[in-house]
């Protein structure tokens, strides 16, 4: 065969091009499937918090301490006076092994340990026999990735018999979402990204979980 007949010679081409092709739309598939997982994972976590939120607000609070916090008059101030906002900022959340903690700062930002219920973080976390936790709505979730927060909103007066009312925020945060595809396709150095924290918040009710 003559130079000339090789270099118009094109059997073989369709291999070639499919060659080059084939990984770029494999990635390009993959990838659509990847980031679909990841909507998927942002949806279901906005979902977890707003059920978490729900239950933060009918249930006793992870925080043992806020059931006090206004019936402890301080110094200069009437029964009936209104608790200014940022008074107290209870943040709860769990360790690497799931045990809940929680802290107490007050408005001169001066926090210190709170008394926890594991119990009702548990009960946000993974709900009970008729209502379903975060845990349900995104099964990744961690324990460590819950945060709960109860903080002074104005709407408490000193001394109110039936306790605070707090503004609850329930957040996710640190979730990590790994690339499964993408992540052993292109051998990423770093195959998990952190997702944006998710937030939900809602004005307590009865932080009882026993009230009707």
């Amino acid at each position: 065969m003559s130079s000339e007949t090789f270099r118009a010679d094109r059997s073989g081409a369709v291999i070639v091009e499919m060659a080059i092709a084939l990984p770029l739309l494999l990635i390009l598939l993959l990838g659509f499937v990847d980031f679909g997982y990841a909507f998927y994972q942002w949806n279901a976590g906005n979902k977890a918090v707003q059920v978490g939120a729900r239950l933060a607000r009918i249930s006793d609070p992870v925080a043992t301490d806020i059931a006090t916090v206004v019936k402890t008059l301080p110094t200069g101030k009437s029964p009936g006076d209104p608790v200014a906002p940022d008074t107290y900022h209870f943040t709860c959340s769990a360790d690497s092994s799931g045990a809940a903690l929680c802290t107490y700062c007050d408005e001169n930002d001066k926090c210190s340990t709170s008394g926890s219920s594991q119990t009702a973080f548990d009960l946000i976390y993974d709900g009970d026999a008729t209502r379903p936790g975060m845990h349900a709505f995104l099964p990744t979730l961690a324990k460590s990735e819950v945060q709960i927060e109860y903080v002074a909103t104005g709407l408490d007066f000193w001394t109110r018999p039936g306790g605070p009312v707090p503004t609850i925020k329930v957040s996710i945060i640190n979730h990590q979402f790994q690339f499964f595809f993408l992540g052993a396709l292109l051998k990423l150095a770093h195959d998990t990204i952190t997702m944006p924290n998710m937030l939900s918040t809602v004005t307590g009710e009865d932080l009882d979980s026993s009230a009707p």
